[in-house]
């Protein structure tokens, strides 16, 4: 099971390289995945018959108990054979319904492929947590397949409306399955199943769960998000919305039912709901004009009967559910595959613009009339054996029977009238002119042929089937005498199935009437006029607070931020009964003095002026603390807290080249005794907080154990031991949010379109062009004696590469020395400090931002052409680059049966050098490397050289501007140089 999984990954990974190849005949090759599933699954049918259960398990989080486990079961069994099976068909019918032209085919192909691998993980997972994880994945690969036509605004409505509600479900449901995994002590669903939870964590934890699978199977609150859904293509709507995703509900309600069918509140949830949706969707389908949304609406009913069936909590109960889950798939998945035919044929769902299909397409009008047959329950069909089982299942089961009874037979009726509503509608012969169609691909037609032949074969040979339906109905209370069959003799069920018939035909007959009634129900019992007014409210709720906050400006956000901080630590701090005994204010003399110096620079960073005299006076604040960390024995804070300050003065200093000089010239700041009262309150509480810190601990302390760990890890580093170790989660995490800040970044400063790497020089030689000429004023001092400053022996002449671009005015040689002998010392020491520190002060992180900061020397004595022959990179590709290598080291001990970030070492012994341990830890450090020296350069890149760029183009448009309007022909050269792009006294200018 999982190889499985991992095929439909890998396969949906190369897909859309494959149709680039393949076209729309990509999807016969990736139906063989799912049908070579179903033909494995089908393999292990007699061992599931005789009681086996397939299990597998791979330990993923041993401190939560948490494990890839999946196992094969009745229940789970047959719901994969639905998700393979359907599966494999709906993708054969893909390769026809859609055109190689078709927008994004290869990311359409690739999500349904791997839809079609979430659902199996889904309904095969043993571990509640793992099952909950492929639960949402459904949620998010629904809302992509929906939103496919993303130029379309209802594709784009209709998508984010189905997230929402399955996701707010969803995460209702995960807090009901946390109480029930805490409580069983295990994330087994199964131990869960055989455990029940009682009392009234028990009945919170199951009506939380139930929560989640009403929404993710459309009942009733939440029923109006499936209809909406149906702007999705008709082979999402066959799959997801037939046959898979709604099923997920469903499931998941038969899961639970053995253990926690006597709940209270299962039976009002599940019954109660089930059979208001069933009636709802069975009304609201009889209004419907578009084919498609009848079966939507239909779909809705069904989900509704199913629920009530299978989560009766009663054997024969049971078999009917199972027996109508399979049936419905069949029919359901069918129906719409038939509605994709008829619109590609005749070129509109609309059966009032429909006439003569019939005669047209005589075979696909059989087999919709076959499906259409079993959905509304007529013999011999799968689906009659379904309905009669679950009317005679209902007979004796109490109260609770009689009311389900009744509200599935006003259900069943209606079924019955839309169910000829959409044969009539679609194929039958009116007064008007027949329609006009086109041609339609036999091979479009085999698959709901296959399904239709399925649920007439499924109905006669019951027999075969009931078995293994009945292997899993056995796991709840009551008689095994019952039986699915074709004919049980003149009993109550089939004069109950009779009278559907007839009423229905009334209902047909009186479709007029019927439809004069429809009319009088009031809009706002739509329950998707509701969610569009919650939206609606939340937006404009939204809408308002953002004004109030923004009109603010940032002094408002940090205010707003600050205030929730000091409300909420200072409740905490009111309410402390503990303080610490012993007050030590110093461990050396030395620390109150830096302490007084960081103060005072606070003070004047808030006081000053001018902006780089403020951003200076902030860097004072850091340097102490640099001091501070050092003088605490933690040298690898101190290290990282130097290299982090420096690099974050130096972005200062990029930003501030956009801004004023002077803070607020313009607008004086107002409301400044408030900020002060802020400010102050904000340090005054933290201050207690870490007072108060210092004293609360009650146990013994964690970190006597570190360096055992540490030295387990072949590392004598604590603090990097913990980073690329023993937490190295967190640290991946972290590193995922510098990837987003740096294409945050980008994205904010590159409007047009963003570039790879910096510019670079024309050296020859078959080397890449920069961009822009080089500006030959920046030459003009080494063209004596006839010597082209730009060819090879332009080495002899300056200290950096690219030195001659600037303007004479803005150089400095001194700068150029000493950044062209530190910058290989530089970068060396940085790799260095990445391979030493697992045993010494160091590691990636701090080796990174040693290599940026060398990167950041080489841009600022040489401009944004220097920084492109430094780093000839696209920083992009190292960020990428970075991040894939760590989250390989987390992901590849999967792959040999190991848990996530499972370390292995390797050690060998060199002569003269020893022996050295080489860890996968060290990759991973090689990861978090990269992704540091990737978002220097991007943000070199982006607030540097691109800044550089604009500005320079505005002053040569001034220039020319200026040039025209006194008749010149060119713009000084000098102009052109990055010199224009550096105000004297800033980076890159005089030094």
């Amino acid at each position: 099971m999982i190889a499985s999984l991992l095929a439909f990954a890998v396969l949906s990974f190369a897909t859309p390289f494959l149709t680039r190849w393949m076209g729309r005949n990509v999807f016969f090759l990736i139906a063989l995945l799912p049908a070579a599933v179903f033909v494995m699954l089908l393999t292990w049918l007699p061992a599931v018959l005789d009681g086996s259960t397939f299990r597998e398990s791979v330990e993923w989080i041993p401190l939560l108990d948490i494990s890839l486990t999946f196992q094969l079961d009745a229940l789970s069994l047959l719901l994969a054979l639905i998700v393979t099976g359907v599966g494999a068909l709906v993708l054969m019918y893909c390769a026809r319904y859609f055109s190689d032209d078709e927008p994004a085919l290869g990311r359409f192909a690739a999500l349904l492929l791997l839809f079609a691998g979430v659902m199996f993980g889904l309904v095969t997972s043993d571990d509640v947590y793992v099952m909950f994880v492929f639960w949402e994945l459904t949620s998010v690969l629904s809302y992509l397949l929906i939103g496919h036509y993303t130029g379309r605004k209802e594709s784009r409505g209709a998508a984010l409306q189905a997230l929402t509600v399955t996701t707010l479900g969803g995460l209702a449901m995960l807090v009901g399955i946390v109480i029930l995994s805490v409580q069983t002590g295990s994330t087994s669903i199964q131990t869960i199943v055989e455990n029940p939870v009682t009392g009234a964590a028990g009945e919170w934890a199951i009506a939380l769960v139930l929560l989640g699978a009403i929404s993710k199977s459309a009942l009733v609150p939440f029923h109006f998000w499936l209809p909406a859904a149906m702007a999705a293509p008709t082979p999402v709507s066959a799959y997801l919305h037939a046959a898979a995703m709604v099923k997920a509900g469903v499931y998941l309600v038969a899961r639970l039912a053995p253990g926690y069918a006597d709940a209270e509140v299962w039976h009002p949830i599940v019954i109660g709901l089930g059979v208001l949706t069933m009636v709802v969707g069975g009304w609201r389908a009889l209004r419907q004009y578009d084919l498609k949304l009848l079966l939507a609406y239909g779909t809705v009913s069904q989900l509704g009967f199913m629920i009530v069936v299978v989560g009766f909590g009663t054997r024969d109960a049971a078999l009917a559910g199972v027996a109508l889950l399979l049936s419905h798939a069949l029919f359901k998945a069918t129906l719409f595959l038939v509605v994709g035919i008829v619109d590609h044929a005749a070129g509109t769902r609309d059966w009032r613009k429909l006439s003569g299909l019939g005669r047209r397409m005589p075979v696909v009008a059989t087999v919709a009339f076959i499906a259409a047959a079993s959905m509304a329950g007529v013999p011999p069909l799968l689906g009659f054996v379904a309905k009669e089982a679950v009317f005679t299942s209902l007979l004796e089961g109490g109260a609770w029977g009689m009311f389900a009874l009744v509200g599935l037979f006003v259900g069943s009726v209606l079924t019955v009238a839309y169910a000829v509503r959409f044969v009539w509608g679609a194929f039958y012969s009116r007064d008007e002119q027949p329609t006009e169609t086109h041609r339609v691909s036999a091979v479009a037609v085999i698959p709901p042929a296959l399904l239709a032949g399925a649920s007439l074969i499924g109905g006669i040979g019951i027999a075969f089937l009931d078995p293994l339906l009945e292997d899993y109905a056995d796991l709840l209370p009551g008689s095994r005498d019952y039986h699915l069959g074709l004919w049980h003799g003149f009993e109550p069920a089939l004069f109950l199935s009779l009278l559907v018939f007839a009423i229905g035909a009334v209902l047909v007959w009186r479709r007029r009437k019927v439809a004069r009634m429809q009319a009088l129900m009031p809009a706002w019992v739509d329950m998707s006029h509701a969610y569009l007014k919650i939206v609606r409210s939340n937006d404009r709720f939204a809408a308002w607070l953002t004004t109030r906050i923004q009109s603010q400006g940032l002094p408002g956000y940090i205010a707003v931020i600050l205030f929730v901080v000091i409300a909420g630590l200072g409740i905490g701090v009111v309410m402390n009964r503990e303080w610490p005994e012993n007050l030590v204010l110093w461990d050396h003399p030395i620390q109150p003095i830096l302490a007084f110096v960081m103060i005072v620079a606070a003070v004047g960073a808030a006081i000053a002026k001018q902006r780089v005299a403020a951003v200076l006076l902030v860097g004072v604040t850091g340097y102490g603390l640099v001091l501070l960390f050092g003088m605490g024995g933690a040298p690898d804070l101190a290290l990282t807290q130097a290299l982090v300050e420096t690099l974050t003065i130096v972005a200062f200093v990029l930003v501030l080249r956009r801004l004023p000089t002077k803070i607020a010239q313009r607008n004086p700041p107002v409301r400044g005794v408030f900020r002060a009262v802020i400010g102050i309150a904000a340090g005054a509480l933290m201050g207690l907080v870490g007072f108060i810190a210092l004293g609360a601990r009650i146990q013994p302390t964690i970190a006597e154990g570190l360096p055992a760990l540490a030295i387990e890890a072949h590392g004598r580093n604590i603090v990097n031991v913990i980073l690329v170790d023993i937490r190295a989660w967190d640290t991946l995490g972290e590193i995922s949010v510098l990837v987003a800040v740096a294409t945050g970044v980008a994205s904010l400063i590159f409007v047009t379109g963003r570039t790879g790497s910096a510019p670079r020089l024309d050296e020859g030689g078959g080397r890449r062009t920069r961009s822009r000429p080089i500006p030959e004023a920046a030459w003009a001092a080494d063209t004596r004696g006839g010597r082209d400053p730009r060819s090879s022996a332009t080495s002899e002449h300056t200290w950096l590469l690219a030195g001659r671009t600037l303007a004479p005015e803005n150089r400095s040689i001194l700068i150029e020395v000493l950044v062209r002998l530190l910058f290989h010392p530089a970068i060396i020491v940085s790799i260095f400090l990445l391979f030493v520190g697992h045993n010494a002060p160091g590691g990636g992180f701090a080796g990174g931002l040693l290599a940026g900061l060398a990167l950041v020397a080489r841009y600022l004595a040489g401009g944004r052409y220097e920084l492109g022959e430094a780093a000839p990179i696209d920083a992009g590709r190292v960020l990428g680059t970075g991040l894939f290598l760590a989250a390989a080291t987390a992901t590849l001990p999967l792959l040999l049966g190991q848990p996530v970030f499972q370390s292995s070492w390797f050690e060998w012994e060199v002569p003269i050098l020893g022996v050295i341990s080489f860890g996968t830890s060290t990759f991973f450090d090689i990861g978090v490397y990269l992704v540091v020296v990737g978002l220097v350069l991007d943000i070199l890149r982006s607030l540097g050289a691109e800044v550089d760029r604009q500005r320079e183009d505005k002053e040569e448009r001034d220039d020319n501007t200026t040039a025209e309007s006194r008749g010149d022909s060119q713009v000084p050269d000098s102009r052109r140089s990055d010199a224009a792009a550096w105000p004297a006294g800033e980076a890159g200018g005089p030094h």
